[in-house]
């Protein structure tokens, strides 16, 4: 088994490594929230592969709780909580490159 660590997180372990682990970047990505179109399910939250988000504790205008970014620097654009919002809610884009 070979441990990478990625992002100075946890080593993940592979089985087997990919021909071109050392080429390939993860990229990061920014989460945008639209909390007036929010109806709180938490769908997001739940299938968030990285944990990023939360309920908030403010209510938005129709009284819900929407979704605040806990771990922004772990978003990594896979776009899961735009996929799967009803109300498409909530976004993600591919954040620039810091140098």
């Amino acid at each position: 088994m070979l441990k990478i660590k990625i992002l100075g997180k946890e080593p993940m372990e592979f089985w087997r490594v990919p021909f071109d682990a050392n080429e390939i970047e993860i990229t990061q990505g920014i989460v945008y929230i639209i909390e007036d179109r929010c109806k709180g399910c938490g769908y997001c939250i739940e299938f968030c592969p990285k944990q990023v988000l939360e309920f908030s504790t403010k209510f938005n205008a129709k009284g819900y709780h929407p979704p605040i970014t806990v771990n922004p620097d772990d978003c990594v654009n896979c776009h899961y909580c735009e996929i799967i919002c009803p109300e498409f809610a909530i976004y993600s884009v591919e954040a620039p490159l810091s140098t």
